[in-house]
């Protein structure tokens, strides 16, 4: 198909399940895909390969996806299937200065730019709120760079609030991240 069609077609609808086990190659795939588009232009090279190369490996979703406490939602586009995106709710381990035992933290949530603003990032966050609430989750936390305006509008627009800051290692840079939390 010529270059030029792809950018005069539709972009597909978005399905969205929960991950299995069977799912860590295309987790991986799709976050180091929107790890790279997100942050290439902010971070340097070096740092987007060594995050990708140790966060976003398919082990690291394995693990996510072995433990009972880890939900994933996998975004997919119809047909085919194809993975797009995604959203990882575990236990909260950010550094707020009043932790719950109640809480739960969006770990990560990343949609490909061409599958945004059409509600798929929305209804991940609705099936993470959804689930949060029938384990006993009280608040949801997650931590956000502060330089990405586009996730912290999103954030804001459904409700989210700062409760914190940290320094967060990607690569070998340290860069600013708020921490938000939304009371369910």
């Amino acid at each position: 198909m010529p270059h030029e069609a792809l950018h005069h077609e539709a972009t597909p609808p978005v399905a969205l399940r929960v991950a299995t086990a069977a799912d860590a190659a295309q987790l991986a795939l799709v976050g180091q895909a929107t790890f790279l588009e997100t942050y290439a232009g902010i971070l340097g090279a070096e740092d987007i390969v060594a995050h990708c190369a140790s966060q976003h490996a398919e082990a690291v979703y394995a693990q996510w996806l072995a433990d009972d406490h880890t939900r994933i939602w996998l975004a997919q586009a119809s047909p085919g299937s194809a993975p797009v995106g995604y959203l990882v709710l575990a236990a909260a381990g950010v550094p707020v200065s009043d932790p719950r035992p109640t809480d739960l933290e969006i770990k990560r949530i990343y949609l490909l730019h061409r599958f945004q603003h059409q509600g798929a990032g929305r209804r991940m966050m609705d099936a993470a709120q959804r689930h949060a609430r029938a384990s006993g989750c009280e608040r949801l936390l997650l931590g956000v760079y502060s330089r990405n305006h586009l996730a912290l509008a999103f954030y804001e627009r459904l409700g989210f609030r700062r409760v914190g800051e940290r320094t967060f290692r990607v690569g070998n840079s340290d860069y600013f991240d708020y921490l938000l939390g939304l009371d369910i």
